[in-house]
């Protein structure tokens, strides 16, 4: 038998939730949080639902109510106002008095019908003598609303009641319900909660707006100099005003501590390496410490602090690779041996993907028994690059690690500093990567830099831009980074890397490019059906042309500004995608508020494409046989369309994509707005 038989309402299927609410659906900073939920009780009562809303700091519970939308679906929202967890909970009740509201306007309807057919018996019907009884009934439920209340709303609902008595003992003849939306109002906001149902508490992680919208680059810092020489963080901090005029936010840094002398990796990922190699800055560790430590040739603390202090001045972020993995020199592999493991003949496992070996490369062992120590001393390694002023992480290959490592991991972390931001590394089957949204990590790499033809980007976007998907996955796309040089790439082809620069930039609101490869078109792989870069800068420094006159950095800064300046672009929820009759032809469309972006994009990297849209006009919030103009914000051409179909024509070799601004065309004949 239930503790309270009486709480008639259910409440379900409420969204946004995560595993029924095991884990935290994602927004950030003053976006709306839009709640769904089935509200509903045994007969024909009317129902009220609201909202129960805190941050985890705040003692007190808000409330918003909840809309009727119909077919017992309710639906409110509320801005969250500041980053960290949020608790939410869906309250309903039956809402006696408006039923009785509702009641009583059908009874007078039925008396008024009544006295103007004499046939039907006059002020002796059983509907005229029912009224007197019913506004003593209403009197009745106000009075007791106003006893369980205080303050001026107790005595105007004693008032209201008073007004009710006083016409029951009249018996007058009323025509209209006495009923105020005044008196609706006050007994709204005094809801008689007694039998209400309240659901468990779900949660729901808030960040700040970067983790929605960032645009990343990648560089290595040693091979930041113009000279023939190791670059430092000084040499990086001088690239970083002309990156933040290009509109990149995020400058994100491989590992900068001390690499590993032993088993050092040569040029080309060479097993044998040369005296002069510089290594792998992914095999950390050396007799110069481990991953709070700065390698020597990069500088020290002094030189760091000013990175971040440039990066700030600019209005950019540094983030900061951390791999947790460790050289055979590590300071941990004499102070812990055990928390790695540890062979029958006393040597410490490698990282292995047989048939590669990576003997540069010691895995940690999440199995050992002195695992919370190991947790505790990774957890130390982002703290400590907060504190000194990092607030970005890019985690390297996070889904080689304990799964419940980073629940706990991130949570400790962000208890303390709530602003910061993981990007989960993991390129592995999806109810991993998925999973590790889930645990914590803001950001995530996707498959795009394996999306090429129509069908696939259609079909993967389609997934992660849905629910339930999109309530905890946030994509971060990246054509190509230092591990990956697609395929796609391989070619050569100025056009592949404009529209796969386009499509990431305008498919997702974060995205990212390994800088130098990419802007400078780099397209050689090590061998023939490798992913792996030919002199990859892994294993080397490399001295990179920016200032070339084949750079796309022109068009990447024109990418970025068309995303800072179009809101619709800095989100990922409104994407939808439109028909058009060329399987070779991308089109779609975001739109936040008044700001709608229209996008198609050539697939085909060699042809002209031409084909007819088919638009969602409803979904681009325009008249179905509407006038529209559509501004080119690539080329900055301006066409005037009608209706769902209008023809496109794409030249790979001139632009192969264009992003349009989309207006309504005033009611008169070439009239813009």
């Amino acid at each position: 038998m239930p503790i309270e038989g009486r709480r008639r309402v259910a409440v379900e299927d409420v969204h946004p939730t995560v595993n029924a609410g095991r884990f935290a659906a994602k927004r950030v900073v003053g976006e709306t949080v839009q709640i769904r939920a089935a509200v509903y009780a045994d007969g024909h009562d009317h129902v009220r639902a609201r909202i129960i809303y805190r941050h985890e700091h705040d003692g007190e519970w808000r409330y918003t109510d909840m809309r009727s939308m119909g077919n017992d679906l309710w639906e409110g929202e509320f801005v969250p106002a500041g980053v960290g967890l949020w608790f939410f909970r869906i309250e309903g009740w039956i809402d006696h008095f408006d039923t009785w509201a509702a009641d009583l306007s059908k009874r007078i309807s039925a008396q008024l019908g009544v006295l103007a057919d004499p046939q039907l018996g006059g002020t002796s019907s059983p509907a005229g003598q029912d009224i007197p009884l019913a506004l003593a009934t209403g009197a009745k439920l106000l009075s007791k609303l106003s006893i369980e209340n205080s303050g001026v709303d107790a005595g105007l609902l004693q008032e209201f009641a008073r007004s009710l008595q006083r016409l029951s003992e009249s018996r007058v003849t009323l025509t209209e319900t006495p009923v105020t939306g005044e008196w609706l109002e006050v007994v709204r906001r005094n809801p008689d909660l007694r039998f209400s149902t309240q659901t468990s508490e779900f949660l729901l992680r808030v960040d700040r707006k970067r983790a929605l919208y960032s645009t990343w680059y990648e560089f290595f810092p040693r091979s930041a100099a113009h000279a023939d020489r190791h670059g430092n963080l000084y040499d990086a901090a001088r690239l970083i005003p002309s990156l933040a005029q290009a509109g990149f936010d995020v400058l994100y840094l491989p590992p900068i501590h001390p690499i590993g002398l032993s088993f050092r990796k040569g040029k080309n990922n060479n097993v044998q390496a040369a005296p002069d190699d510089v290594g792998s800055p992914w095999a950390i560790g050396s007799l110069h410490g481990g991953h709070t430590a700065i390698a020597p040739e990069l500088g020290g603390f002094r030189e760091f602090d000013e990175l971040i202090r440039t990066a700030e001045q600019y209005g950019v972020e540094i983030a900061l690779d951390i791999a947790f993995q460790c050289s055979p020199d590590h300071p941990w592999v004499k102070s812990h041996p055990d928390w790695f493991i540890v062979r029958p003949d006393g040597s410490i496992q490698y990282a292995e993907n047989p048939p590669k070996k990576y003997q540069d490369i010691y895995p940690l062992n999440f199995e050992s028994d002195d695992w919370r120590n190991l947790w505790g001393e990774l957890s130390e390694v982002f703290l400590f690059w907060v504190k000194r002023g990092v607030k970005i992480f890019r985690v390297d290959n996070p889904h080689t690690k304990a799964l419940p490592f980073w629940e706990w991991c991130i949570g400790k972390v962000q208890r303390s500093h709530p602003d910061v931001i993981f990007l989960a590394e993991a390129f592995t089957r999806p109810h991993l990567m998925y999973g590790l949204a889930k645990l914590g990590f803001t950001q995530s790499y996707t498959y795009f830099t394996w999306r090429n033809t129509k069908e696939e980007l259609v079909s993967y976007l389609e997934e992660i831009t849905s629910e339930p998907v999109c309530e905890y996955f946030r994509p971060n796309f990246w054509p190509n980074t230092p591990d990956i040089l697609p395929f796609s790439l391989q070619k050569n082809q100025r056009s592949v890397f404009i529209h796969r620069a386009v499509l990431a930039a305008t498919l997702t609101a974060n995205y990212g490019i390994y800088g130098p490869a990419f802007e400078l078109m780099e397209s050689r792989p090590l061998r023939e059906g490798s992913e792996e870069y030919y002199e990859s800068e892994k294993y080397q420094i490399r001295e990179w042309n920016r200032d070339a006159a084949t750079s796309l950095m022109p068009i990447l800064t024109t990418l970025n500004k068309i995303r800072a300046e179009h809101s619709a672009l800095q989100q990922n929820r409104s994407l939808r995608f439109h028909k058009v009759d060329n399987p070779d032809l991308l089109c779609y469309s975001k739109r936040e508020h008044e700001d709608l972006v229209l996008v198609v994009v050539n697939l085909d990297p060699t042809h002209v494409q031409s084909g007819w849209t088919e638009l969602d006009m409803s979904v681009l919030g325009l008249d179905a046989d509407g006038t529209f103009e559509c501004r080119d914000l690539l080329q900055d051409g301006r066409y005037t369309w009608n209706g769902p179909r209008n023809f496109v024509r794409l030249d790979p070799q001139i632009c192969p994509a264009h992003i349009f601004h989309v207006r309504r065309s005033l009611s008169g004949p070439g009239g813009i707005l």
